[in-house]
């Protein structure tokens, strides 16, 4: 199996499969690929144990459902399009050494992926963290590919050592981590502050991948202009209904 990740801003992967080689996606995920290449959508994939472990992965922001993706009769290629502006991540997981992302990091791995939902260590993590608590958890003996938005900044933390970020700017993180929520310090800017109350607290020993670009902050930076596009089609959707009335008016003789 050969890979390359193309482009900056919106990268793709594409992956070069020899004959039986699979690859493991969410259902519709793919952007391209060779006539060659058999799907199979089902639920047992990606590590799945019985409902549960189905279930467990639909929570964690995955599907019910997984698509394998096999060359047959001679090689093929299958692409994976970023579907924000951002970076893809190869990373090698083994037991035993797995990895947290956000929930909906997972793009597609090799066979032996296990894709389940990731709880948190802490019930304050449970109750207050919100998108930042429910997070999906790669495990298994693969070859995996993660989206994260925006830029990357990766932090190496040692034993003891933390960093505080807002959830959504977690993007992904050693299994290794701990991960709690903490109130956000002093009362005025909990109060009335617009950061929120409660912030993700990681503590080492192991990897950080913090993103940049989340998608709640992507929407609001879009809402304002989406919200003068339509505007602006309205208007000139009905100033091409007055032109048109008036000149079937004028051809008619109307009044």
């Amino acid at each position: 199996m050969q890979t390359k990740i193309i482009g900056t801003t919106l990268p793709v992967l594409e992956v070069g499969l020899e004959q039986g080689d699979k690859i493991v996606a969410e259902p519709g995920e793919f952007s391209w690929m060779t006539p060659n290449v058999q799907l199979n959508t089902t639920p047992m994939a990606a590590g799945a144990k019985g409902i549960l472990g189905v279930l467990g992965r639909a929570v964690s922001g995955g599907g019910i459902f997984m698509t394998e993706y096999t060359a047959t009769g001679g090689n093929g290629v299958i692409a994976f399009a970023a579907k924000v502006p951002g970076s893809i991540m190869q990373v090698d997981v083994q037991p035993g050494h797995g990895y947290m992302i956000h929930r909906h990091g997972f793009l597609c791995a090799t066979e032996g992926v296990e894709l389940t939902i990731g709880w948190q260590r802490s019930l304050g993590a449970g109750i207050f963290g919100g998108d930042g608590f429910i997070l999906q958890r790669l495990a298994g003996t693969c070859n995996a590919w993660v989206e994260l938005g925006g830029e990357i900044v990766t932090y190496d933390l040692g034993a003891g050592e933390s960093i505080l970020a807002h959830p959504g700017h977690i993007g992904m993180f050693q299994e290794s981590v701990t991960f709690d929520i903490t109130m956000m310090r002093g009362i005025a800017n909990a109060i009335f502050g617009a950061d929120g109350l409660f912030i993700a607290k990681l503590t080492g020993p192991g990897k950080v991948w913090l993103q940049t670009l989340t998608l709640p902050n992507l929407a609001q930076a879009l809402s304002s202009y989406m919200g003068r596009a339509e505007a602006v089609q309205t208007t000139q959707a009905g100033i091409a209904g007055g032109v048109a009335s008036a000149v079937l008016k004028n051809m008619f003789g109307g009044s």
